[in-house]
């Protein structure tokens, strides 16, 4: 007996997911551990391998459906098993000519009812007349204009009326031709059969010509293109205006000098290729940073704080339309080494599309970099429920004062911190702000 492959849960905070493609078609052989359909989550794309041996008997859920967790999306079975909508409409087909003897009995009149008994009805209630006879019109649900009989199954039938759609100007799509419940499903959703009827009951009239767009309005935009978001970009649109309308956020912002690091750098290059990137410093000083003050490697829920074991950060990566934040876990124990190799294979797998929801889950803090694209500095968006958030800025060249008082040329840059004032307040946040720059000034302990 063929069964049910439902949609999968592929990360933490899924609760649907997109068919993007089918890897086996319909009928195809299907083996255990062997990739099944691509589906997008709320997090990234994903390949899910089917988890038993058999055919892919029936496809449930067509490229581009978007179901719930849980919901079927395809059947696998044995060679020659039936599909469900099959055995469902043969269990539904009624007698040869029964169709006909129930649309007949509907349109007959009750014989048993006297002329007096239908004069009174028709002069006392001549609206219950009107629908009795709208009721028994059989036409439209067992025949189309030619007077060939209609295929309809009994459910689709019933659905017609409940939802008032005509058969009659319906296409089956089963077998024969035949009128089935996702036929009407979908002629409900385009407006049934009352479009068609306005349009037959309506006098001709000529269409009135459509304004001249005034100058300056829409008519001067030219041609407009329609982009429907993708699962990411919902997630992401939905968890940033929950942050920006729930959060109350400050920020707190200090100028680090970098010339030790940028010295640094230049020597990790004379024994490492690539060398870390100054990201790559910032995400060791965070690290270690959060481990010292460990209230902003925490979250804000339901009124309480939660505090984590593990020192988590996510570095936020543009992708392609999208914004993505793989973690670098255990931030605060991994070398400087470490924390850049694997900033490298993250930003690498998103751009190639192939990061997985496990790389992008699990993380209590995050740094955002905008410093190569020119950007001195900025406010990033709290990445909910986490506590805080970094924004980085661009390096470069800018005048400051050295020991002795002389204005002189450093490697500069700023760092913002963004805070939920519900779980940190400004003082929590300097020294945090502070720990970040002591460790990227004297940069020599990033690199043991």
């Amino acid at each position: 007996m063929a069964a049910d492959v439902v949609m999968p849960r592929l990360s933490d905070s899924m609760e649907e997911g997109t068919v993007l493609k089918w890897l086996v078609e319909e009928g195809g052989q299907v083996k255990r551990g062997e990739p099944l359909v691509e589906i997008e989550t709320d997090k990234a794309n994903m390949t899910y391998e089917a988890d038993s041996d058999g055919v892919l008997v029936e496809i449930l859920a067509k490229e581009g459906d978007t179901l719930p967790i849980g919901e079927p999306i395809a059947r696998i079975g044995e060679a020659g098993e039936a599909k469900s909508g099959d055995s469902d409409e043969k269990a539904d087909e009624p007698e040869p000519g029964a169709e006909d003897q129930d649309v007949e009995a509907e349109a007959q009149p009750a014989e048993a009812d006297d002329a007096h008994q239908e004069s009174e009805a028709d002069d006392a209630e001549p609206a219950k007349a009107t629908a009795t006879e709208e009721r028994a019109a059989p036409t439209p649900a067992s025949s189309n204009g030619d007077g060939e009989r209609l295929r309809v199954s009994p459910v689709a039938r019933r659905m017609a009326g409940e939802l008032g759609v005509e058969l009659a100007r319906l296409e089956g799509s089963g077998p024969g031709g035949r009128i089935v419940k996702a036929d009407v499903e979908a002629a409900a959703k385009d407006g049934g059969a009352s479009a068609p009827e306005r349009e037959a009951d309506a006098p001709a009239e000529a269409a009135p010509a459509a304004p001249e767009p005034a100058r300056g309005e829409a008519g001067a935009k030219g041609a407009v293109e329609i982009h429907e978001l993708t699962r990411l970009q919902q997630t992401v649109t939905r968890r940033m205006a929950e942050s920006k309308a729930t959060a109350p956020d400050f920020s707190l912002t200090v100028d680090v000098d970098m010339t030790g690091a940028v010295e640094l750098r230049k020597r990790l290059k004379e024994v490492s290729d690539p060398a870390p990137s100054y990201n790559d410093m910032i995400v060791k000083a965070c690290g270690s940073a959060l481990r010292a003050h460990p209230r902003v490697n925490a979250s804000y829920r339901d009124g309480k704080f939660e505090l984590y074991a593990n020192v988590n950060v996510g570095i936020a990566v543009a992708a392609q339309d999208a914004l993505v934040v793989p973690t670098i876990f255990g931030a605060d124990q991994k070398s400087l080494g470490a924390i850049a190799a694997d900033a490298r294979r993250l930003i690498e797998r998103v751009r190639e599309r192939e990061i997985t929801p496990p790389e992008l889950s699990g993380g209590t803090f995050t740094v955002s970099n905008l410093g190569m694209y020119g950007i001195d500095r900025f406010e990033a968006i709290i990445n909910p429920p986490q506590a805080a958030i970094l924004s980085v800025g661009a390096l470069g060249k800018r005048p400051a004062a050295d020991e002795r008082g002389r204005v002189v040329a450093r490697d500069l840059l700023a760092l913002t911190l963004v805070c939920d004032h519900r779980i940190l307040y400004g003082a929590d946040g300097a020294e945090f702000l502070a720990r970040v720059r002591g460790l990227l000034e004297q940069p020599l302990s990033l690199a043991l």
